[in-house]
C-alpha cells in the first residue's frame, strides 16, 4: 500500500485547508484510515479516523473544526480544516490499518505540512 498526502501550505489564523490522501496498491479488504499530525518538538497525534464504512473519530482539539472523509470509488481521503488556529501547526500524515489474515498492518503517507500563521 502506498500513501500520498497532499494539500498543506501556509494559511491565516481563521483559514481553511483541505488535505487529500491518495491510497494505491493492495488496497482491498477491511481498513481503517486516519490522519495523524506531528507538531515540532511534540509526538505524533491522533488527529481523526474513519471507517470503510464511514464511521468516523475526531481529536476533541479538532471536533466542530475539521472534517474527515473518504472516497472509495477513488481510494481517496481528504481533511477539510476550518478555522484554523496556530496550535494546528504540524505536519500532517495520512495512514491505512489494514486487516490482512486477521493481522492488522499500518501504512504511512510521507506527510504534508500544514503552516498557520499570520
Amino acid at each position: 500500500v502506498q500513501l500520498q498526502a497532499s494539500g498543506g501550505g501556509l494559511v491565516q489564523p481563521g483559514g481553511s485547508l483541505r488535505l487529500s490522501c491518495a491510497a494505491s496498491g493492495s488496497i482491498f479488504g477491511a481498513n481503517v484510515m486516519g490522519w495523524y499530525r506531528q507538531a515540532p518538538g511534540k509526538e505524533r497525534e491522533l488527529v481523526a479516523t474513519i471507517t470503510g464504512g464511514g464511521s468516523t473519530n475526531y481529536a476533541d482539539s479538532v471536533k466542530g473544526r475539521f472534517t474527515i472523509s473518504r472516497d472509495n470509488t477513488k481510494n481517496m481521503m481528504y481533511l477539510q480544516m476550518n478555522s484554523l488556529k496556530p496550535e494546528d501547526t504540524a505536519v500532517y500524515y495520512c495512514k491505512r490499518s489494514s486487516l490482512i489474515r486477521g493481522q492488522w498492518y499500518d501504512y504511512w503517507g510521507q506527510g504534508t505540512l500544514v503552516t498557520v500563521s499570520s
